[in-house]
């Protein structure tokens, strides 16, 4: 099944930047639209909650590029994307 969009094309925009540098997503429940889980597949990496009706839609989205640009467990190859 395919992830549905978020309502929101600046968070819709950071989820599928996210995506591209190898992030995942899965359905979250409640006022959470989904969470983005890193590369690390283990209880090590890295979860980040992506909010269906943020108080700021801009500053979320930006926090979920900041995020996904910070991550410890990046491979060389999505690393050398951003660069």
């Amino acid at each position: 099944m395919a992830r549905p969009r978020h309502p929101n094309k600046e968070i819709e925009a950071s989820v599928r930047f996210a995506e591209s540098q190898g992030w995942r997503w899965v359905k979250g429940m409640g006022h959470c639209w989904g969470r983005l889980l890193c590369e690390q597949s283990d209880q090590d990496g890295c979860i980040l909650s992506v909010w269906s009706t943020p108080k700021s839609a801009e500053n979320h989205a930006a926090a979920i590029r900041r995020t996904v640009n910070r991550c410890p467990h990046k491979t060389d190859e999505n690393a050398d994307e951003n660069a």
